[in-house]
């Protein structure tokens, strides 16, 4: 669409559901986008249809399999009807599969012009109770992706692989000599992801310069995948500077996990979008260097929190990262107190159905951090394990679709169990 001229502003999340009609298909993938054209909607249409003859649509029987279907569902706040178009579309208020993805985009519209004070999201939630539609996030390609919002569905294992000297926890404990091991022994413990980080982002850490950034996270990026047991490991890049994300993506890498949200590079969210990768938001209040001192959170800390996520995630639209290539995170440790980490976690849900924020997944790190030290009494971090354990069970019981730790196959044990009890 956007090399025909119809430029896409902002995308719906994906939902998947189960083909209707001819059911021996694929499950479908649903989404909705917002677009700015100066067509004609029988123009429009003309073109959608000649995407889909592009991307080798052959309409053989109606309703049959179907790798794409293109539908004009509102044309601003026209009603046409004509042989060839309908809009509002047919059947709109009767299909979650259509209303969910809308609602993301334009809650407040109405479909009808006769009952202006109708809006989508009263349609939504008039829809008869059911199981609930999974959004879905694509970490690595078309081999692995995240489904949040579904029962019996694994809690994805994020390892973290710091090359630094100074990491809080295991600084200067890998390097390139016997990387290879410890990406195995992550992989063979139940890890999914790889996050590699070459700066430390604990506080009142020192930044070190692009180049050297550079410098320690490629060589492992390559290393990871040239190992074979590694193929289907989605690998997370840990940084905020744009010109170490596009050199992470071009050695392979699938994720960017920015502690900033795009704020300290504003060449962040252009960066990724040009790419088409997913990224990862994370909230973050100041620096590194300054972020202890900004824990006031005045209007409560889960409404602080959302809606400053909200502005993070509006602007990454903005720059054209489609949402369903974007991931969040409450940002445990990073300008919060103690007492407060304890609270995103306890109300991590109430966060995660925060009205803009739902049908996103989460990726929530609390891994051997300060304030599980200050509850349990282990000063060193490596000792903070079992503190440890307990935060990423209260992580999956509230809805977190990746847990970021450093003991891998201990934490896939616990996120097993985790699943078990709450999401079998």
């Amino acid at each position: 669409m956007d090399r025909r001229g119809i430029r896409v502003k902002r995308t719906s999340s994906l939902w998947e559901t189960e083909p209707m009609y001819v059911l021996d298909q694929d499950r479908f993938l649903n989404g909705a986008c917002e677009v700015e054209t100066d067509l004609e909607p029988l123009d429009l249409l003309d073109q959608l249809q000649s995407i889909e003859s592009d991307l080798g649509r052959r309409k053989l029987v109606d309703k049959g399999p179907r790798n794409i279907d293109l539908d004009i569902l509102l044309y601003g706040d026209e009603t046409i009807s004509h042989d060839r178009l309908k809009v509002p579309h047919i059947s709109i208020s009767e299909r979650e599969f259509v209303l969910r993805p809308l609602s993301e985009l334009v809650p407040s519209k109405s479909l009808d012009p006769s009952k202006p004070w109708k809006l989508i999201q009263d349609y939504l939630n008039e829809l008869p109770t059911r199981e609930p539609l999974s959004s879905l996030t694509p970490i690595r390609g078309v081999v692995q992706n995240l489904t949040p919002l579904v029962q019996n569905r694994k809690t994805q294992v994020m390892a973290i692989l710091n090359l630094t000297p100074d990491s809080f926890s295991d600084g200067g404990k890998h390097n390139l000599e016997s990387l290879d091991k410890t990406v195995l022994d992550c992989i063979h413990g139940g890890a999914t992801i790889i996050d590699v980080g070459g700066q430390s982002t604990a506080p009142s850490r020192p930044e070190v310069s692009a180049e050297e950034e550079i410098s320690r996270v490629i060589p492992a990026i390559e290393l990871i995948r040239s190992l074979p047991e590694a193929r289907n490991i989605a690998i997370s890049v840990d940084t905020y500077r744009s010109s170490v994300a596009e050199k992470a993506i071009a050695s392979g890498a699938d994720i960017i996990n920015d502690v900033s949200a795009g704020s300290l590079d504003p060449a962040m969210f252009s960066t990724v979008a040009r790419l088409g990768k997913t990224i990862c938001l994370m909230h973050m209040r100041g620096t590194p260097q300054t972020m202890t001192n900004l824990t006031n959170y005045e209007d409560g800390l889960i409404p602080t929190v959302a809606a400053e996520l909200l502005q993070r995630l509006s602007a990454a639209e903005e720059a054209g990262i489609r949402r369903w290539r974007i991931i969040l995170d409450p940002g445990i440790g990073f300008a919060k107190s103690a007492d407060q980490n304890l609270e995103l976690l306890r109300h991590l849900d109430e966060l995660r159905t925060w009205p803009g924020l739902s049908g996103l997944p989460w990726l929530v790190g609390s891994s051997r951090k300060s304030f599980i030290g200050k509850v349990t009494g282990a000063n060193e971090p490596s000792a903070r394990i079992w503190g440890t354990t307990a935060t990423v069970a209260a992580a999956v019981q509230g809805g977190a679709d990746v847990v970021r730790v450093h003991d891998a196959a201990e934490m896939a044990k616990v996120t097993s169990m985790a699943d078990a009890i709450w999401r079998s």
